[in-house]
């Protein structure tokens, strides 16, 4: 299991990259295909991806050079700290749907024009799109929602972005 863990650490900047691309896809399936619009809690959290994602990409990008390849611990550390953001939200998120917390005063989705159709369809029922509320769990499995499982997530994120930051200066 040790080994598993060092090997994922030592291709951590791949693996970041493909858990943030992984994660905003799931999103987006949600939203997609489930019907479920994000609340603004929810684009909060798929910015996190967005910018890991970016930093991921970038530390490829700069390990491959020589006189940058050295530096790379310091793309692990940023992806920590990105993570660990991600994971305060996810937090925060939660706890704004099981009423610990209030969550913000501006939850509202930054969905496309409400048009007559739309209104209709509301009104009878057939929406396809959920209205989104930061503070209402639209989504559970086995007791967390979306919001709970991508904690989870962030928290293993940050565990591996901290060891490949290990990792990187054991070897640099």
């Amino acid at each position: 299991m040790m080994k598993l863990i060092r090997a994922v650490a030592a291709h951590w900047l791949y693996w970041a990259l493909f858990a943030s691309a992984l994660m905003l896809a799931t999103a987006h399936a949600f939203e997609t295909f489930g019907g479920y619009a994000p609340c603004t809690l929810c684009l909060r959290q798929r910015e996190v991806y967005w910018v890991a994602g970016g930093v991921a990409l970038a530390g490829i990008v700069a390990s491959r050079l020589p006189a940058l390849a050295r530096f790379r611990w310091l793309f692990d550390a940023a992806l920590a700290v990105i993570f660990l953001v991600g994971l305060g939200t996810a937090i925060y998120h939660s706890g704004a749907e099981w009423k610990w917390w209030p969550g913000p005063t501006t939850c509202s989705s930054a969905g496309k024009g409400v048009d007559l159709n739309d209104l209709a369809a509301i009104a009878n029922g057939t929406a396809k799109i959920k209205p989104p509320a930061c503070d209402q769990a639209a989504w559970r499995f086995l007791g967390l929602s979306m919001a709970g499982w991508n904690a989870l997530v962030s928290l293993k994120l940050v565990f591996y972005s901290v060891l490949a930051v290990s990792q990187d200066r054991k070897r640099g």
